[in-house]
């Protein structure tokens, strides 16, 4: 079984992404965007982890089932996010009214 062999290049260039990244996500701390704010932070982190599983984890040249597992591990977050989600949606502790 042979390896793919990632130029350290390619490493720094991630690096420096997930820096930037790291940066956004602090300056967005500090903006006001309503409620969009959890959107914009959520999608910050999932664009990081995505970079660090395909490159650093090696996720972008691993075989049929590596990938698999990262995509039910993937699949399986979702799941349990939405679980969450929808039991926090559904209660009616606020007077009645759903907590927007």
């Amino acid at each position: 079984m042979s390896e793919h062999i990632v130029t350290p290049k390619t490493y720094l260039i991630i690096l420096a992404c997930l820096v930037i990244l790291t940066v956004t996500t602090v300056a967005a701390a500090f903006q006001d965007f309503g409620d969009l704010n959890n959107l914009i932070a959520v999608g910050i982190a999932v664009t990081k982890a995505a970079l660090v599983v395909l490159f650093f984890m090696h996720g972008k040249w691993g075989s049929r089932m590596v990938k698999l597992a990262i995509f039910g591990a993937g699949l399986w977050l979702v799941f349990l996010l939405m679980i969450t989600w929808f039991d926090y949606w559904s209660r009616g502790w606020m007077d009645g009214a759903m907590p927007f």
